[in-house]
Formats: structure tokens, C-alpha cells, sequence
């Protein structure tokens, strides 16, 4: 078992949890969270949009994290597995990065927004770097 991949799994789904709360606690989570405040007043309106939104973005988290937990060994091996991991990984380094060069023009949302989501996407791009480069013989 890849400790680094079960910890990139393990981090995405907290994400995807989190996004669940978005949906069920409603604005004050989007509005913490640094989702806009656009989306926080859709919410609260009652509009379905902040929730399709957020429940595409919870399933794409969610699926991130099985194949996470399957390159490491804890569930059964899904297919493209190594394909896969190697778009996950870019996908969360490339929004890592791309993100701190929003900072000056934040569109719609904080900078904090920004610093923060960045942060975490480029450790989680790493975090699946170094797992994916470990398992790479077996996958």
C-alpha cells in the first residue's frame, strides 16, 4: 500500500465532504469556503445552480479519491488507473499554480481564496506526484 496515494485519497474526499456541505449548509459554507458571493446569494435565492455546480464538483472529488485509493492498493484496480492518476496530478498541480497568478484579479473571489486553494490543490498535486511516481512499476 502507497501511504502518499491513501493521504491524496484521503484529502480528496474530505474535499468532496466538504463540497456536500456547501450544498446542505448553504450559503455561509459557499461564502466561507471563498466560492463568490454570487454563489452564495444563488443559494440563497433557492437557485439549483450552486448545487449542480457543487455536486459535479463533489462527484469529479469523489472519483478522484477512488482512483487515489485504488493505485495504493485499497480497493480493487479501476481502469486507466495509471492515465488517470497522471491527468489527476496535473490537473491539482496546474490549479495550484495557475491559481496564485489570480491573486491581483481575484474574479469574484477573495484573494485569501486564491492563496488558500492553491496552496492545498499544489500539495495535492505533489502529494499524488510523489504516490503516482512510487507506484509507477505496478500500475
Amino acid at each position: 500500500m502507497n501511504i502518499c496515494l491513501i493521504v491524496a485519497g484521503t484529502l480528496s474526499a474530505i474535499a468532496a465532504l466538504l463540497h456536500l456541505g456547501c450544498i446542505y449548509f448553504g450559503a455561509p459554507w459557499y461564502r466561507f469556503f471563498g466560492a463568490g458571493e454570487q454563489m452564495a446569494k444563488l443559494a440563497e435565492q433557492g437557485s439549483i445552480q450552486p448545487t449542480l455546480i457543487t455536486l459535479v464538483i463533489f462527484m469529479v472529488l469523489a472519483t478522484w479519491s477512488l482512483y487515489a485509493f485504488s493505485a495504493a492498493g485499497l480497493i480493487l484496480k479501476l481502469p486507466f488507473v495509471r492515465l488517470v492518476l497522471i491527468l489527476i496530478t496535473t490537473i491539482y498541480l496546474v490549479r495550484g499554480i495557475a491559481g496564485f497568478f489570480l491573486i491581483s484579479s481575484p474574479m469574484g473571489r477573495s484573494p485569501e481564496f486564491w492563496v488558500w486553494s492553491s496552496a492545498i490543490c499544489l500539495s495535492l498535486g505533489v502529494i499524488h506526484f510523489i504516490g503516482l511516481k512510487q507506484q509507477w512499476q505496478s500500475l
